[in-house]
C-alpha cells in the first residue's frame, strides 16, 4: 500500500519536465506573418488603369465615337465642307478668335503692368478680383454688357433722357464688334494672370539698374520687361485661342444673329435643323481645330515653366 501510494500521480499535482523538451499541453505558437508581396500576387500596375479608362471611354470616348460614326456618312463631309455656311462659320470664327487673342494680350498686358510696378491703393485687392473672375462663366460678363450699352440699356437711356431721341445711339452689342468687345473683357484675366506671375519672379535690381542709367519707363518696359513677359504672354494668348474658338454663350447671349460661328453653326444644325450629320461633321472639325490648338498651347506653357 505504501509503495503504491508513493508510485501513483496525485490528482491536480504538477508534472515536470525535463529541460529543453515542450510541456504536452502548452499550445502551438502561430508564426508570424509574411512579410507583403513574398506570398500574395501583387496586382499589376496596369491594373490600375483600367478604372479611369472605363470611366473616360464611357462618359468622353464613346460618345465623341459616335460623333465621328454620325459624321461619316456617304458624302457628309464634301457637302458641309463646301457649302457657303460653314465657310463663312470658318472664317467668322477664326476672324473673332484671333481678334480676341491681340485684344487681350495688349490689354492684359497694360493691366498687368499697372498692377504689377504702379502700386496704388487696392491694387492687391484688384489682382485678387482677377483670380475671382476667372470662374465667372462667360454669359455674365455678356449680361453686364447688356445693362450698359444694350439697347435699352444704361447708356441709351442716358442719352435719350438728354436729347429727347427715341432710341439711343448704342447698338454696337448685335454686330460683331460686340461679341469681340465682350470676349475681351471676359478672356483679358486669363493673360493677366500667367503675367502677374512671371512679374512676381522678375528681379527688381535690373529695373532699378535699367533707372538708375537713366531708362525711361517705355524703354524698360521694351527691354527689360518684355523679354522675360513673352514666355507667359504666349502660354495666355494661345490659351485665349483656344477659348474663344469655343465660345458659345457670349455670341449667343449678345444676340448677334448675323454672327455665326462654328459652335453656334453646330447648334443651329442639330436643334434648329435637326441635321444631325452635318452638325456632327462641324463638330468634328471643330474638335480637331481646338486639339490642335490646345496641343500647341502646351507646348507653349511647358516652354514658359521651363523658362522661368
Amino acid at each position: 500500500m505504501a509503495a503504491d501510494a508513493t508510485t501513483a500521480p496525485r490528482t491536480g499535482a504538477a508534472t515536470t519536465t525535463a529541460p529543453g523538451s515542450t510541456p504536452p499541453d502548452t499550445p502551438a505558437v502561430p508564426a508570424p506573418p509574411a512579410p507583403a508581396g513574398t506570398r500574395t500576387a501583387r496586382l499589376p500596375r496596369a491594373a490600375w488603369t483600367v478604372p479611369p479608362l472605363a470611366v473616360l471611354g464611357l462618359l468622353f470616348l464613346y460618345p465623341l465615337a459616335l460623333v465621328v460614326q454620325e459624321s461619316l456618312a456617304p458624302g457628309a463631309y464634301a457637302s458641309v465642307l463646301t457649302s457657303e455656311a460653314f465657310r463663312d462659320a470658318l472664317v467668322t470664327t477664326v476672324l473673332l478668335a484671333l481678334g480676341a487673342t491681340a485684344g487681350c494680350l495688349l490689354l492684359g498686358f497694360v493691366l498687368a503692368l499697372v498692377l504689377a510696378f504702379v502700386p496704388f491703393p487696392g491694387s492687391r485687392a484688384v489682382a485678387r478680383f482677377v483670380d475671382v473672375f476667372l470662374s465667372f462663366p462667360s454669359f455674365l460678363v455678356t449680361l453686364a454688357l447688356l445693362f450698359l450699352y444694350g439697347t435699352v440699356g444704361i447708356a441709351n437711356g442716358l442719352w435719350t433722357d438728354a436729347t429727347g431721341d427715341p432710341t439711343g445711339p448704342f447698338r454696337f452689342l448685335t454686330t460683331p464688334w460686340g461679341v469681340l468687345l465682350a470676349e475681351i473683357t471676359y478672356f483679358t484675366p486669363f493673360v493677366m494672370r500667367p503675367l502677374l506671375a512671371a512679374f512676381a519672379q522678375l528681379d527688381t535690381a535690373q529695373l532699378e539698374a535699367a533707372s538708375s542709367l537713366g531708362g525711361r519707363p517705355a524703354r524698360i518696359v521694351r527691354r527689360v520687361i518684355l523679354p522675360e513677359a513673352l514666355p507667359a504672354l504666349a502660354a495666355g494668348g494661345g490659351l485665349v485661342l483656344v477659348l474663344s474658338l469655343n465660345e458659345f454663350g457670349i455670341v449667343l447671349f449678345t444676340g448677334a444673329k448675323g454672327v455665326t460661328t462654328l459652335p453656334t453653326l453646330i447648334y443651329g444644325k442639330a436643334i434648329l435643323e435637326s441635321d444631325y450629320v452635318a452638325a456632327c461633321v462641324v463638330a468634328v472639325v471643330n474638335v480637331a481645330l481646338s486639339v490642335g490648338l490646345y496641343s500647341l498651347y502646351r507646348v507653349v506653357s511647358r516652354r514658359a515653366g521651363a523658362h522661368r
